[in-house]
Formats: C-alpha cells, sequence, structure tokens
C-alpha cells in the first residue's frame, strides 16, 4: 500500500528487454535501506526490487504491466515519481493507493491558474463513473483532488510544490498519465452491483 505522496524523482538509467522489461532506476533514496522484494511504486505502478547499488534499483516489469499502463514509453534519462511502501505508524498524507493502475487517462490541457496549474484529463468511459468532484485519483502515482467532472472529463489543480516535489511540472497535453482510481470507490461500486444481484 502507498499514499500516494511522491518521495523521490527517481530516474531511468538502463532499460533492458530480456523477456520482461528490466528498468535500472537512479535514486536518491538510501538503497542500503531497501531490500530486495519491496516494493516501490514507480509512476503509480507497484513494482518489486529484484536488484539494487549504491544509487540505483532494479524492476522487472511484465508485458501485462506495458500493455496496461504508460510504462512502455520509458526511455533512459526520464523522470519518475517513486514512493516506498506504506509501513504502519507512517503519516497517511494522501488517500490509499495500491500501485494497481487501472487505465490510462490523456491529459487534455494544461493552463495556468494563479500560482497553480489545472490540469484536464480524459479518463477511459469504463473508469468515468468511479471519479468525483472533490473525490481523489492517484495519477502517476500521485495523489489528487478531483475539482470537477464532466463525463469522462476531469480536472485538478496541482500547486508550485507538487510541481517541485513530483514529476508534474513537465506535464503537456497529450501525455498518457497512469490512473488509479480510488478505492474506495471501487468498493462502493461493487457492493452496489452485488446488492442489485440478491
Amino acid at each position: 500500500m502507498f499514499t500516494g505522496i511522491i518521495t523521490d524523482i527517481g530516474r531511468i538509467a538502463a532499460l533492458e528487454h530480456r523477456g520482461d522489461l528490466r528498468a535500472r532506476i537512479a535514486t536518491g533514496y538510501d538503497t542500503g535501506g531497501i531490500d530486495i522484494g519491496a516494493s516501490i511504486a514507480c509512476d503509480g505502478v507497484c513494482l518489486t526490487v529484484v536488484a539494487l547499488g549504491r544509487d540505483w534499483f532494479e524492476v522487472d516489469i511484465s508485458a501485462e504491466t506495458v500493455s496496461k499502463t504508460n510504462l512502455g514509453s520509458w526511455a533512459d534519462g526520464r523522470r519518475v515519481n517513486l514512493e516506498r511502501a506504506l509501513k504502519v505508524g507512517d503519516e497517511l498524507g494522501g488517500h490509499i493507493v495500491s500501485g494497481h493502475v487501472d487505465g490510462l487517462a490523456q491529459v487534455l490541457s494544461v493552463a495556468d491558474e494563479g500560482d497553480s496549474t489545472r490540469v484536464r484529463f480524459r479518463a477511459p468511459d469504463a473508469l468515468a463513473g468511479f471519479i468525483a468532484p472533490k473525490g481523489s485519483v492517484a495519477l502517476n502515482g500521485t495523489s489528487l483532488t478531483v475539482n470537477e467532472v464532466e463525463g469522462a472529463e476531469f480536472g485538478v489543480n496541482l500547486i508550485a510544490h507538487t510541481k517541485d516535489a513530483t514529476t508534474w511540472g513537465g506535464v503537456k497535453a497529450g501525455d498518457l498519465i497512469n490512473l488509479e482510481i480510488d478505492t474506495l470507490a471501487r468498493y462502493v461500486a461493487r457492493l452496489r452491483d452485488w446488492g442489485g444481484e440478491q
């Protein structure tokens, strides 16, 4: 489990196709405190650490994960939002995030509004009903509050701190973003559907 509060910006240092995609990610984390098998959310995707160095870790990414996320567009030098797994007693500053991406949202527009930036997205139709005004979404691993929803389109505001502490400072129209809907919304919908079958 994660919170959607980004704690490091990593950089893709190497990519290797070997059945699965292996990525080496340079990090500011103290890798001496990371175990092989640990989970790290990389642009919102929960990945397992399979190798470690002084200032890097490696993960294997299955073809299934590549097909459902934007990780297939990773290239050397790309900046990546990182978050270590939640520990008991950690502050829950965002919302509960599983690191299981539901689909890709497309950036429709980016516009400055005062000191913040308004970003509008189009969600896949199958996920749009799970996104609610003032609800939470995880976008590229970042816990964000939804401002408004119109059909499959929704908007968020990025404050200056978020743009500085994550990769969001470089967002542009057309980008495909990893979208994870709020777990609570998923279970409310499941209970509603299950209740209708009784």
